[in-house]
């Protein structure tokens, strides 16, 4: 059994990125989308900490809240994310016994800084407060992609500050890198080498955010079990970064206010005064000038936090730079889907230069995966990214005569070369069904090979296999 192990309840689809990066540092990778395969995961393989989905068909993440509650401590900790998610949502989830609550798309930056540490690391509450890190050599993935003039004036910025241990306001609209821009400026800084804690201001209530931030002693409120370090703590000598800081509460900002003043911080009920070292980086996408004139955002705190302002531009104004991320996008999602590298169009790339894009880079990202999973063999085309669902036409290898769909009466169960997807909307599922048995064909049935170029665990791959043939599809 591998000493670390993470285990993913969501669809496959939609976590597979991660898997390769996970694997490069070790953890093995589990993989399961109902109550019955992720109780059935802890039992057998023991996860370190569960990585899962708040809804699911057949599956609600309070079922397995429930488990581990019964497991009174011997169940690895839960991390839920939701795609829509609420304040109340995450604050009845948080209360049964979730260890945190994010918002899709998950990053990748979140999930490494809760991945469990090894044996020999000491347990954070034990270390004493660290000192900076030896600089190190920025990470790759850290590095900003972008050559347009607006973009290479806030990067010069950002490498001009980020030695220091000045705050950064980081502010631009939803989908423009703004946590992208905070990692970059924690890689390029001497605290490199210690924590980035990021916490989403908007997703928690004010009492909630209140013992994320500061920690919680035993007892402070009801479901206090024992003493939490807060985040400002568990970024000691590193980076903590306050994502949608506007959506603070008023109340709130004055205690931020003297953390970021004193360096000192009171847990929710503790008698102590806690020192901290964290450099404090914050991202917004309102003008927060006018929230200040509102009354919505304390003026003190907004000058504390603008030592060092950076705007992101959007991405409707970043000229041929939609190609470069284009390009990245693409060639990131062939090799985690295993598949042969793709070209673009003449016609897909005007129409990427002439499109407004409102969802900026997470847009394009998201447009992306997408065109990789329909464009076959390529080149992608315009159509390839789904702009209007209803005008998608099915490749012929999907609708070939004698091949099986769910709107034909009688019609034989589906094989890998006649699986037909339904006409309205391309299926998940089904995308991944073929993904998985086109892995097996190119690697001649070697199951370890398949998974391996998947992104998934051999575990994975054969309790796919086993659903594929209960289907009656002939596997190899």
């Amino acid at each position: 059994m591998p000493d670390k192990r993470v285990l993913f309840v969501a669809p496959a689809t939609t976590v597979t990125a991660h898997f390769p990066r996970l694997k490069e540092l070790g953890y093995d990778v589990g993989q399961a989308e109902s109550l019955r395969g992720a109780l059935a995961d802890v039992e057998k393989a023991r996860p370190q900490v569960i990585f899962s989905k708040a809804r699911l068909p057949g599956y609600k993440v309070e079922s397995l809240l429930g488990a581990s509650a019964e497991a009174m401590g011997a169940f690895p900790p839960v991390v839920v994310f939701a795609d829509k998610g609420s304040a109340d949502e995450a604050r009845k989830l948080l209360e049964l016994g979730a260890k945190d609550y994010w918002l899709e798309p998950v990053p990748w930056e979140k999930i490494e800084a809760l991945l469990p540490k090894t044996r020999e690391e000491p347990q954070a509450a034990s270390r004493p407060a660290a000192a900076p890190a030896p600089r190190k050599q920025p990470k790759p993935g850290a590095d900003i992609i972008g050559k347009h003039p607006s973009m290479l004036r806030v990067l010069a910025l950002a490498k001009q500050v980020a030695p220091s241990k000045a705050t950064v306001l980081i502010s631009g609209e939803s989908g423009t890198g703004k946590e992208k821009f905070a990692r970059f400026l924690h890689e390029h800084s001497d605290r490199a080498g210690n924590p980035f804690i990021a916490v989403n201001c908007a997703a928690l209530p004010e009492h909630l955010l209140e013992s994320e931030l500061f920690g919680h002693e035993k007892g402070a409120f009801t479901g206090a079990i024992s003493r939490k370090l807060g985040k400002f703590e568990l970024a000691q000598g590193g980076t903590i970064l306050l994502d949608e800081i506007s959506e603070m509460d008023v109340g709130l900002q004055a205690k931020l206010l003297r953390v970021l003043q004193e360096g000192e911080v009171d847990r929710v009920g503790g008698t102590e005064t806690v020192s901290v070292d964290a450099r404090v980086l914050a991202t917004t996408n309102r003008n927060l000038e006018e929230y200040v004139e509102e009354g919505r955002f304390r003026q003190d705190l907004y000058f504390r936090l603008n030592v060092i302002p950076l705007r992101l531009p959007p991405l409707s104004e970043r000229g041929e730079d939609v190609l470069l991320l284009a390009r990245f996008f693409v060639d990131t999602f062939q090799k985690a889907y295993g598949l042969p590298r793709l070209e673009f169009s003449e016609e897909a790339r005007s129409w990427m230069l002439d499109y407004e894009w409102p969802g900026n880079v997470r847009e394009l990202q998201n447009l992306m995966e997408r065109a990789v999973l329909l464009a076959g063999k390529g080149p992608i085309q315009t159509s390839h990214f789904l702009l209007d669902p209803d005008s998608w036409e099915v490749p012929e290898e999907f609708g070939e005569a004698g091949g099986s769909c769910a709107c034909e009466t009688g019609a034989d169960e589906p094989g890998p070369e006649s699986m037909q997807l339904p006409e309205e909307v391309e299926r998940l599922d089904e995308m991944e069904k073929l993904m998985i048995l086109r892995s097996l064909d190119k690697t001649s049935g070697n199951r370890t090979q398949a998974a391996e170029t998947l992104g998934i665990s051999v575990r994975t791959l054969r309790n796919k296999l086993n659903e594929y043939r209960k289907q009656g599809i002939d596997i190899p």
